[in-house]
């Protein structure tokens, strides 16, 4: 990854974990999380509506957490919405690789789109948990658990 790139992915992390997108509580949720990591505090719960077509119609987060899980918890929430659950879940599988995963060939081809802000975070196995909580949280809401993921 070029210096120039991993800057501009600093900038969208920093923007997003300043200004994140659709923080806050839903009036009508369906379906709701909570997530926790205890090593580091961050904390948030998921809200989401989903509707009779299995569309994700809305969806929040509130909570704290470091830039990177907000940042990620921001992201997740603007490009989840109007997706399907399965669609969802896609991108969740295709998350959890991209932070955890050696970089591989077909990772361009992956699409990743706002994505690609978070392949930088596999080099920091600590900051997994970070960016891959609001995920995990989202994950556990649409199957309807009710445990707080940690």
């Amino acid at each position: 990854m070029t210096e120039e790139l991993q800057e501009l992915y600093k900038e969208v992390i920093f923007d997003h974990n300043k200004n994140p997108r659709n923080y806050g509580f839903l009036e009508i949720a369906n379906k709701k999380a909570e997530g926790h990591n205890p090593l580091c505090g961050d904390h948030f719960n998921i809200e989401i509506l989903v509707n009779d077509e299995d569309k994700i119609e809305d969806i929040k987060f509130h909570g704290a957490g470091c830039a990177i899980s907000k940042a990620s918890a921001s992201i997740m929430t603007t490009i989840l919405k109007g997706k399907t659950v399965s669609e969802a879940i896609d991108l969740f599988n295709k998350f959890k690789k991209i932070i955890t995963e050696e970089k591989s060939e077909d990772e361009d081809e992956l699409n990743l789109g706002k994505l690609a802000v978070f392949c930088g975070v596999r080099e920091f196995p600590t900051r997994v948990k970070c960016a891959s909580l609001a995920w995990n949280t989202m994950y556990r809401a649409l199957e309807q658990k009710s445990e707080t993921v940690k």
